[in-house]
């Protein structure tokens, strides 16, 4: 890209999976990057993380410190930046007690962004949502689940964390609209987010193919997701941030068609040889995950999606943004390799 250097880009969250593989596109494209972290003790993690995803620019990325949970830092993190990509929300592992743990800083810490980003004259902001946003709480859906749907979040079954990206969103929106000035907004929605880690702190989606390997899942629950690499997620965000068609439009990050827990497990049989030999390949029955699901409020979590299609449509993001994800069995064969690499399971 021509003057990239010319043109600061704002990352949110660079200690995270999505965020360190959206620093690592920037930077190979050329673009100045300065990314937030809550502690300065990340910033080593977060170079050895780029280092190992093959970075050679270095010396165009900043640190700032910034939390989404208090307003200290962010003007500081968005001055004179061109864009924003607010890839930082949380998503822990175990749901917590009360949803507001997870929609106050998911809510409230995009508004910070947006607010920090607008002041400073940022040109647009892409914001990182999730399908978690579009799928739940709604009719099953005939056809593939796109952009135009929303969640429902008074619906008495949607999770929290569906709930708090929902929310989020919903907020990013209305803030462009009533306060956001000339300041423009773009929105990719991922599905499960799979691919090469980069160390040790990567997504959550992504414990399910290391709990495969380990053998540590004793047979796969009658679930369905959508799954997409994290380049293809990072490469869509940065094409939303420069690409005029993306100005206020949301992309759905999948790559067709959803795949079941047991189909998942097959691939890794299939492609992995020896490594994925512990991956189960019986299904669970409905009643058994129902029953687990009294004493594991994990897996309690996920019983309203038994059986559910979630086939999502991509048809968008490659139309009008020229993107072409890998395919998803390909992501979860560089998610099993990238583990195995890092010494992230149990040897075979």
């Amino acid at each position: 890209m021509a003057n990239t250097e010319e043109k600061l880009v704002l990352v949110t969250g660079g200690s995270g999976f999505l965020g360190a593989h959206c620093i690592l596109q920037c930077l190979d494209a050329g673009y100045r990057v300065r990314t937030t972290v809550r502690s300065t003790k990340s910033e080593d993690n977060v170079r050895k993380m780029l280092k190992a995803g093959g970075a050679t620019k270095l010396h165009l990325l900043t640190f700032t410190i910034a939390d989404l949970l208090n307003d200290e830092g962010w003007r500081e993190a968005a001055e004179g930046c061109t864009y924003v990509l607010h890839v930082a929300s949380p998503y822990p592992a175990i749901t917590p007690k009360h949803e507001n743990e997870l929609i106050i800083p998911a809510r409230d810490g995009t508004l910070r962004v947006l607010r920090a980003a607008r002041d400073a004259g940022v040109k647009r902001v892409v914001l990182t949502s999730s399908v978690a946003a579009i799928v739940y709480g709604i009719p099953l859906q005939k056809t593939p689940y796109t952009e135009e749907l929303w969640t429902n979040v008074d619906s008495p079954d949607v999770p929290s964390y569906p709930k708090s990206k929902t929310i989020a969103e919903r907020a990013a929106w209305d803030f462009i609209e009533k306060e956001g000035g000339s300041m423009e907004l773009s929105v990719v929605n991922p599905a499960g987010i799979f691919g090469p880690v980069l160390g040790p702190d990567f997504a959550t989606s992504v414990i399910l193919v290391q709990r495969l390997l380990n053998g540590d899942v004793p047979g796969c629950p009658q679930l369905q997701f959508g799954v997409v690499d994290v380049r293809d997620v990072a490469d869509l965000h940065c094409r939303a941030m420069t690409n005029p068609k993306a100005k206020g439009e949301r992309f759905v990050a999948v790559s067709p068609p959803c795949m079941t827990i047991q189909q998942v497990s097959m691939v890794l049989r299939d492609r992995m040889g020896n490594a994925a030999k512990r991956s189960p390949t019986c299904v669970i029955p409905n009643f058994l995950t129902r029953l687990v699901a009294l004493f594991d409020p994990e897996v309690a979590n996920v019983i309203s999606e038994l059986g559910k299609p979630k086939d999502m449509s991509n048809e968008k993001a490659k139309n009008l943004l020229g993107w072409q994800p890998r395919t998803g069995a390909d992501a979860l064969v560089a998610t099993a390799e990238s583990l195995i690499e890092f010494g992230l399971v149990k040897a075979a």
